[in-house]
């Protein structure tokens, strides 16, 4: 039920400014799966139970089918990967636009995502861990920060880091790997709520982790929440919004600034 891929994406969102900035390729970077959201809510109890008389299994299929078919989904949450903790709140669709946030310890940036242009937007803190992450040499990462400042990088199809910041706006690839585990080891837990919506829960155990997968038991039977505890990269999910439209605008163009600009030969 875990899908490391698509946190793999998000991260990459977080840190790809650097390597664009040198015009470079984005890092591949392992994806948390998600850790221990807050203290439970008190169990719901729908009557009847929608998933009467199915296996953890099949219940599994109808939770991955259902959320693979949504059209539009937002994730938030915070997730612990590679040592950095990485928050997120983030909206997608099927047709390739997106907004929201993404945070790496202290800093912060905002994305936007429309007809193939990317945009972003960080806080100081943020283009400087991203950027010492990538091994920017510190001589470089002052003038970019002065360049970027309070204004939105602008990233075009065909530029550097386009194709990676296009994968996490690409809801079909941020959901690809969904269900590719193997799913013999799940177990059912307690019925519990997440954000007022009864869930039922599987769990799964192995290495010393346990991640469990809250499945919703009205209406569709959404993927909601992802929590994993243990191990080095703990970390929770929760998706909402399903089939909600994500409306996008594109910045002012007097608060952009054009990646090409970030290229050392052609830098003012």
């Amino acid at each position: 039920m875990r899908s490391q891929s698509s946190h793999r994406k998000l991260r990459a969102a977080a840190v790809v400014c650097a390597a664009v900035a040198v015009a470079g390729p984005a890092p591949a970077a392992a994806w948390a799966a998600p850790a221990a959201a807050g203290p439970a809510a008190a169990p719901a109890a729908p009557s009847p139970d929608p998933f009467d008389g199915l296996t953890p299994e099949q219940i599994a299929d109808r939770a991955v089918d259902a959320t693979r078919s949504a059209d539009s989904l937002r994730m938030t949450g915070r997730v612990v990967s590679e040592g950095q903790d990485l928050d997120v709140d983030f909206s997608v669709d099927d047709q390739g636009s997106c907004r929201g946030r993404i945070g790496v310890d202290d800093g912060d940036a905002e994305l936007r995502r429309l007809d193939g242009v990317t945009y972003l937007k960080g806080d100081e803190a943020f283009w400087r861990i991203s950027m010492t992450e990538q091994g920017v040499p510190e001589n470089e990462i002052a003038p970019i920060i002065e360049l970027v400042k309070g204004r939105w990088l602008k990233i075009a199809p065909g530029q550097a880091g386009s194709a990676d910041l296009g994968e996490v706006c690409d809801l079909d690839s941020l959901l690809d790997d969904l269900g590719k585990d193997d799913r013999s080891g799940l177990t059912r837990g307690p019925d519990r709520e997440v954000d007022h919506t009864p869930v039922a829960t599987l769990v799964e155990k192995e290495s010393g982790e346990t991640t469990t997968v809250s499945v919703a038991q009205e209406g569709k039977p959404y993927i909601r929440q992802v929590v994993r505890t243990g191990g080095d990269e703990p970390g929770s999910m929760t998706l909402s919004e399903f089939d909600r439209p994500v409306r996008v605008t594109a910045p002012p163009a007097d608060e952009t600034v054009d990646l090409s600009r970030l290229d050392p030969g052609t830098r003012a």
